[in-house]
């Protein structure tokens, strides 16, 4: 019996196809996974491991926790952190076998001084962290320890905002500076730059959203993607209320006639946003239904008055499935994949399938 009131199901095979659709994408590219946030909320260990056993030997991360958690022994894996060394010690990166990516010149002195492996953002037109195209010191071409150069594309979910031929033009500015070096590893494309046009995919992509399911509107992506997670809340009450009762919190939902409801065992605090009170729906097989009231923290209500299962307390229904993709939910909630699947709280309970 599965005691967690909320599960995430993980689809490890979707997971690996979706990873091999950017492998495919061009011969020898290689794809460097994003596994930040705990791998966008489906569990970075996991992740990390279950792409190391598909030959996967580059990884990106956000900060040094996120690396040091990873507990990589392995010298012939890469990770790399993309929020730099900020004011860590350089310590911290090579006993852990981490490698920084350095977002400013006074970082780039300090890995130069330490000799060590690093990686650099280039900032070439959005405006966070790195160090902008156009100030790039001398220093940084001499160096032999210097494993990429990336920087990150500020629209490439907009196929046809021409900001991204720009901020390439920009990339290659620097590529050709590097003229002489042929042992780095230049990169500038998450998932939907990778699709942009092979001219973004350079030597090296850093897929995030893509690999685990999602497209942010991308027709190519949606197209060729599979669908990897599936959350599903359990009903934890069943009962019937009369006409004119209400439903949750601040009387945002009254019944006009008598209703039967079922309470999910889930809510704001497990990633359900507030936003769908009385807007969202959940799905059981072929039917779904609304969400009622207002939704809390630990709970959300919905109507099952017309329902044609034999609903009943452990009972599962979906929040997002294959059919109800986490671009579905997201429209739903007016945001975007990314934040839908990151928010995912930590009582969800993580299953590999």
């Amino acid at each position: 019996m599965i005691k967690n009131s909320f599960i995430l199901k993980v689809n490890k095979k979707n997971l690996i196809t979706n990873y091999k659709f950017f492998k495919n994408l061009r011969k020898n590219i290689i794809v460097a996974p994003t596994i930040k946030a705990n791998a966008y909320g489906l569990g970075d260990k996991e992740i990390f491991n279950l792409l190391k056993k598909n030959g996967c030997k580059n990884f990106f991360v956000a900060t040094l926790e996120e690396g040091i958690g990873l507990n990589n022994k392995n010298k012939n894996i890469n990770i790399f952190v993309l929020n730099g060394i900020q004011n860590y010690s350089l310590k911290s990166f090579s006993n852990n076998n981490l490698i920084p990516i350095i977002n400013t010149n006074l970082e780039l002195s300090k890995v130069l001084k330490n000799n060590i492996r690093f990686g650099a953002h280039i900032d070439t037109g959005i405006n966070r962290l790195g160090i902008n195209f156009k100030s790039l010191p001398q220093s940084i071409f001499k160096s032999n320890k210097i494993l990429v150069v990336m920087s990150h594309l500020s629209s490439a979910d907009e196929k046809k905002n021409n900001y991204n031929n720009k901020q390439k033009n920009n990339f290659i500015k620097v590529i050709n500076k590097f003229y002489y070096k042929n042992n780095i590893l230049f990169s500038l494309s998450n998932s939907n730059g990778a699709v942009l046009s092979k001219s973004y995919l350079f030597d090296l992509i850093r897929p995030g959203i893509g690999l685990y399911g999602g497209n942010n509107k991308n027709y190519f992506l949606r197209k060729n993607l599979k669908p990897v997670i599936t959350l599903s809340g359990k009903i934890i009450q069943i009962k019937s209320i009369n006409k004119n009762e209400y439903v949750g919190y601040n009387q945002t939902f009254k019944s006009k006639s008598k209703i039967k409801i079922a309470i999910v065992g889930v809510g704001y605090a497990d990633g359900i946003p507030r936003l769908l009170s009385n807007k969202g729906f959940v799905f059981y097989k072929e039917s779904k239904f609304k969400i009622i009231g207002r939704i809390s923290m630990d709970s959300f209500t919905i109507d099952i008055s017309n329902c044609k299962h034999n609903l009943k307390v452990g009972t599962f229904v979906d929040i997002i499935n294959d059919k109800h993709n986490i671009e579905y939910f997201a429209k739903t909630c007016n945001t975007i994949s990314n934040e839908i699947i990151t928010s995912i709280g930590s009582r969800v309970k993580r299953i590999y399938v």
